[in-house]
Order: C-alpha cells, then structure tokens, then sequence
C-alpha cells in the first residue's frame, strides 16, 4: 500500500503546479501571440465533462452492467456530429449577447426575466451539488483504496475525512482564478489553460492503464467478449433515456455551459472541437473494456468495488507508480469539474438570486455606493465555499447508498430540465416567457418526486415505504410508477415524466399565452443569429448623456472596468464620446451588456432607470 502522506503530498504539488501554471496563463496569455493554441487548449477544455464518473465510475458501471456505460459517451458525440448546428448557434449568440451562464440565457431570451433566472439557478444548484459531492466520493475512495483504507465517509470522524480538505483546497483554487474580475464574459484564459492541462493529465494516465490492462489481460480479445453479447443481447436498461440525457448535458451541464459557451473566446474554434472532442472520448470509452477484464480479473477474491479497477489493477500488480499516476488522473477529473462547476454557479447565485435581492433591500443603500463590485466578488466567493460544504454534507450522508453512476444520472436529469427551454429559445418564435417558467416549475417538481426523494429514501433519509405504496396509498402516483407506469428503470421513468411534463407546459402554455411584442421583438438576436446589433431593440428610454452612464457603469463593474469598455467602444466606432453628450443607442446597447455581463441581463433593467434619472435620482 501507499502512505496516505505520499498521496497528501502528491496532491498538494498537483494543485499547486496547476496554480502556477494558471497564474503563468493569466500573466502571460497565450494569446494573440500563439493564435493556433487557442483551440487545443478551447476542445481540451471541453474534456471537463469526463469527471470522476467517467474515469472510475464507467469502469464500475461496465464492470456490473456491460455496454451501459457507452452512453455518457454516445450522447456527446452525438452532439458533436450530428447536432453541432445548435450547438455552434448557442455559442454564436451567447458571444454577441455577451451571455454569462445558463440562467442569463435563459432570462435573457424570454424578457430579460430575473424570476426566471432564479428559477434556473435553484435547479443548477440543486442538480450539481449531488454532481460536487461524487466528485469527493471519487477522491476519497482513490485515496482508501491506494492506502488500505476501509472505513467509508460515514465512520470516518468529520476533521479527519480528507474529502472535507480536498473540498476546501478546491473553493480556494476557484476563488483565485474564478472570481477574480467582475466582468463575468471576460475570459479566463489562465483557468481555461490549467483545466485543459488536467484533461491532457487524465487522458494520458487512462491511456497508461489501458495499455497496461491490454498486457495482462490477453491482448485484444478483453474486446470480444463484451462485443460478442452486443451483438446477441438487446441494449442495455435505460440505453436511449442516458444517451439523450448525455447529449443535452453538453449544453445544459453548468460547467459545460461555462467552458464550451461562455469561454469560447472565437467560434471558429468549434471546428477544430467538433473532431478532438469526439475522439477524446471515443479513447476513453473503447479503453474502458481491457481495464474491465483485466480488473475484474486482479480484484477476484478482494472486496474491491468495480469503481476502483482503474487504481486497483496496478496496485494488485505491484506498480505503484502507476497507480499513483492513475490516482493523479482520476484527482485530475474531479478538480477539473469542481473548479468550473464552482466558478459557472457562484456567477448564477450572485447574478440572479443574491445581487438581485440585496439591490431591493433600501436599508442597505447599496443604490448610493460609488462601486458595488467588491460585493459582487465577494458574494461570488462565498457562494463557491458553500457550495463546496453543501457537496461535502452530501457526500457525508450517501457515500455509502449510492455509486458515482447513480449520482451522475441523477444530475444528468435534473439539467435536462433546461433543454427544452434552450431549444426552444434558440428555435421558436412562439415560445413565452409563461410557458418556459411553467414548463421548468412543473418539470423540476416531477424530477424531485420520481428521481431525487426516492434516492433520499434509499439512503435513509426518508421512509421508504411510500416508494411502494405511494403517497396516502395512491397506488397510481407511486414515484417509480407513475401512473401504473411500469417496467422501466427509475431514470428512464423518471426523465420521461419529468421532460414530458416540461415540454408539455412549455408549449401548451406558450399557445394560450403568446409573447407579447415586446417579448418577440427581444428574442429576435436569439431566433437569427445573423441579425446585427443596430437591430437590437434597447429598454433604454428618453434622453441618457454620456456622464451619466458611465457613472452607472462604474458603480456596478468598478472605475477601471468601466473605462476600459468606454475605451473598447471608442475603438470599435471611432467616435469620441464626450461627458455631456447624449449617449446614442449603440452605446446604450454596448453599456448595457457589460452591465448584463456584471449582474445578469435582469440586473440591466433596473441600471438603465438609473442611467435616465442621473446621478441625483440615484441618490
């Protein structure tokens, strides 16, 4: 076994050397000077969605399940050749929009809405803090299993589970390379070069035990077997329900949303993505299978779980190198995604549900503060260590209930949620502000009674006894058989009532309430992407000088930031802009972004009153 001290150790250098070289990034960007690394490091980054569920829990799920383990990588890659036309819409709109998160997408299509960004907000929340919490369940199971550890988060006294310091290890990375600007479009070239470097770590160290598996299991023949059933027996349980999942988790996962949309700094890049992307997880997945076989066959007579063929197979051989390389790549795929499922939130929270609440709250007279960027920031970087205890306590209360698969599914679905809506607003002039909120409202109360209390249940927080009865013994609203919908698994039942409940609202309540024209004439940059910003129509009303929204401006984003978009306007149109001139409506528009940038396209409406009464009506 390996010294719990030497995987400390380890794991303190790793954090620290993507620290310097995030900071390297941030310094010295790569950027324009080496242009063509720019998507390498752009489609590397993507490889953020290949968590600690697809490095050890694809592994376990083939290992009890066979082939079940293809679709969170068939999904993807779906996405990528045969949907990729939304896919780059998305990001085409987002940049001119300059869009921050999902919930800023969302708000911003259907009325610039701030109850409905909150509503996405609460779903992103509730979705990934279960996704945060296997990503320590993976960590601390490496760890147990590299040291002969055997007692599980439950038994384990609260200061000495190690998943607690890897959490808080991980909030202080995010703050420092997350939350460091207020402007939540600027790119964050330093983050985005460290998390394509751990995907390049991850891919190198499963490729190492895949070869190594290829040695000791017989060479190519750990492939036929598997592929020989394939070919025999019907597709796995809940095939095509995880597959579709997996492909709307591309664009509805947080982190995915952060790297793949908001952080695409030039959607030219989408086509160097569109082929890396794809072949990384093909990789991925077709090395899955010899690390299977020959796992299964070191882990026999051991009580080893599946999950942990990856560090196990080495171990079981003596190489310990190896599996410190592998507990390395599989430390790689969970910091990965915490750090930017970290940093996408805590511009969700603080943009849509806490800045929003503190501006309405006149005791505070935040509304007579010259620069209220320190408490954004401020209100970012605390959300992110909440975040991080909240996935800490889950992990605590169902390590022992559930396998990294299950968990992932279950957030899979939750962000599925989002789909419809996107779609919709990317595609559907129709489509009403009413219909999405009810839409998310009905099909996010469905996911928590069929999917998130049952697995509450399992794991003893709740009686389990209306699992099979339903609730006051209704037998017909059982969560797992809805009305007397049976011989589905629980995540196939699940996603089909919840999305079916979502879409079904969506559209009916956009047909009963159709968008007002206001409401249409806003989502018209959404429906064409072409369309150009002088066709843009701005909420900004009656006469706005230019002094007067530059003062605005830097209240909300801070001095420096503001003149900095003052100075990029002036060079974009070649117009000098001077204090008491009348702002003319592309600088309105240009204002109103970095403000929408800063506190989310709902927070813009209530900066543009501000802008038309001046200063003193500020005060």
């Amino acid at each position: 076994m390996i010294s719990a001290w030497v995987l400390l150790l380890v794991s303190v250098v790793y954090v620290g050397g993507l620290f310097g070289l995030a900071y390297y990034g941030d310094r010295k960007p790569l950027y324009p000077a080496r242009a063509w690394l720019r998507p390498i490091v752009y489609s590397l980054a993507l490889a953020v969605y290949c968590t600690s569920w697809t490095f050890y829990g694809a592994v376990g799920t083939a290992a009890r399940s066979g082939l079940s383990y293809l679709p969170i990588y068939l999904g993807p890659i779906l996405l990528f050749v045969l949907g990729f036309g939304l896919f780059r819409r998305l990001v085409v709109i987002a940049k001119e929009r300059k869009i921050t998160s999902i919930a800023d997408f969302v708000g911003s299509r259907f009325g610039k809405s701030h109850a409905l960004g909150a509503l996405v907000t609460v779903i992103a929340v509730t979705a990934v803090v279960p996704y945060l919490a296997l990503q320590l369940k993976a960590v601390a199971m490496g760890f147990d299993v590299l040291t002969g550890t055997t007692m599980h988060a439950g038994g384990t006294p609260l200061l000495a589970d190690n998943a607690l310091y890897v959490a808080l290890m991980l909030a202080v990375f995010a703050i420092l390379f997350g939350t460091r600007g207020i402007d939540a479009t600027e790119h964050h070239q330093g983050m985005m070069l460290a998390i394509a470097a751990e995907s390049l770590v991850k891919l190198l160290a499963f490729i190492a035990v895949g070869v190594y598996a290829l040695m000791h299991s017989g060479g190519f023949d750990a492939f036929s077997e598997p592929l020989r059933n394939a070919a025999t027996l019907e597709l796995p349980t809940g095939f095509f329900a995880q597959t579709v999942l997996a492909f709307a988790a591309i664009f509805c996962l947080p982190r995915q949303f952060q790297v793949g949309v908001v952080e695409c700094e030039n959607p030219a890049d989408l086509g160097r993505a569109r082929w890396m992307f794809p072949l990384y997880l093909a990789i991925i997945c077709l090395l899955v299978l010899p690390i299977v076989h020959a796992g299964a066959q070191a882990a026999r007579g051991t009580n080893i779980a599946a999950d942990a063929y990856v560090l196990w197979l080495p171990m079981a051989h003596g190489d310990h190198l190896l599996a410190v390389f592998a507990y390395i790549g599989g430390f790689s795929a969970a910091t990965g995604m915490v750090i930017v499922a970290s940093v996408a939130l805590a511009t969700m929270v603080s943009n849509d549900l806490v800045m929003p609440a503190l501006l309405r709250i006149r005791a505070l007279h935040l509304e007579k503060r010259d620069d209220l960027s320190g408490i954004v920031l401020g209100v970012r970087r605390v959300a992110i260590v909440l975040l991080a205890l909240f996935a800490f306590g889950y992990y605590r209360a169902t390590s022992h209930t559930q396998n990294l698969a299950s968990i992932g599914l279950l957030s899979f679905a939750a962000v599925a949620q989002f789909a419809p809506a996107i779609v919709g607003g990317l595609y559907w002039r129709g489509a009403s502000r009413a219909g999405v909120m009810s839409g998310l409202l009905v099909g996010f109360g469905v996911w928590i009674y069929t999917l998130l209390l049952p697995s509450l249940a399992q794991a003893g927080w709740l009686s389990g006894q209306w699992l099979q009865d339903g609730p006051f013994g209704l037998g017909w609203l059982q969560p797992q058989a809805l009305f007397y919908l049976h011989g589905w698994d629980a995540l196939t039942h699940g996603a089909f009532w919840s999305l079916l409940a979502n879409i079904s609202c969506l559209v009916f309540v956009s047909l009963r309430f159709r968008p007002s024209v206001q409401e249409r004439l806003r989502a018209a940059v959404f429906l064409d992407p072409a369309a150009t910003r002088a066709t843009t129509v701005s909420e900004w009303r009656g006469r706005v000088s230019v002094g007067d929204l530059r003062t605005v401006a830097e209240r909300i984003v801070g001095e420096k930031n503001a003149a900095r978009a003052f100075e990029e306007y002036t060079l974009l149109t070649g117009k000098a802009v001077a204090p008491e001139a009348a702002a003319d409506r592309t600088l309105l528009q240009h204002t109103e972004r970095l403000l929408a940038a800063a506190g989310g396209a709902g927070g813009a409406r209530r900066r543009r009153t501000e802008a038309r009464r001046g200063p003193a009506g500020a005060d």
